[in-house]
């Protein structure tokens, strides 16, 4: 990311032309580039270290682990090259939902943005809530508002969580009735 390529596993320059089938070249440049520990894999630690927010922020934990086990077909903790490259398409993608809700281009989404960037998804929930997501993920201000890693983190657990209530919510009314141990494993296996 910084200048040229960090060396390969095996001295030399990291391969730019000889990518993996089906991986983009500079993906496969980016792999060899964060994988500081040369294990062919991706952690979630070295994933954090390379991801940065428009204030120059690390991603958090929280959501570099979200999107590693999501692209982690092993189950391993980590994600190979072919996983990385998707993972990178899967941010890109986010990032330019991001920005589009990004109304005043400040890197960040306002209340207000939350709010319209939530309807404009087909979801549809009070400000309230909203307020509750930016309490729980901003970062403390007198101007809360919510960064690509934390707004990523939220779309997902969100998607997740209403895939579940969709499952249970057969006649599409909109509400459930689930006993407490139903509720407990619709939680446990979606977002942990």
């Amino acid at each position: 990311p910084y200048g040229s390529p960090q060396p390969g596993p095996y001295g030399g320059a990291a391969p730019g032309g000889n990518a993996p089938p089906g991986v983009d070249p500079e993906a496969a440049s980016w792999f060899q580039a964060v994988d500081a520990d040369r294990s062919g894999f991706i952690s979630v630690k070295e994933l954090k270290q390379a991801l940065v927010n428009s204030n120059w922020s690390t991603f958090n934990d929280e959501t570099c682990l979200l999107m590693i086990n999501m692209f982690d077909k092993t189950r391993s903790g980590h994600i190979d090259v072919y996983g990385f490259s998707a993972l990178l398409r899967f941010i890109h993608q986010w990032k330019n939902l991001f920005q589009q809700y990004d109304k005043d281009q400040s890197g960040s989404i306002s209340f207000n943005e939350l709010q319209q960037a939530f309807s404009q998804m087909g979801y549809n929930l009070s400000p309230q809530f909203s307020q509750l997501l930016l309490a729980r993920y901003a970062q403390r201000s007198s101007n809360p508002s919510i960064q690509l890693d934390r707004f990523i983190q939220i779309c997902m657990q969100l998607q997740s969580t209403t895939d579940a209530f969709r499952e249970k919510d057969t006649g599409l009314v909109g509400n459930v009735r689930l006993s407490y141990e139903d509720f407990l494993t619709m939680v446990v296996t979606r977002m942990m």
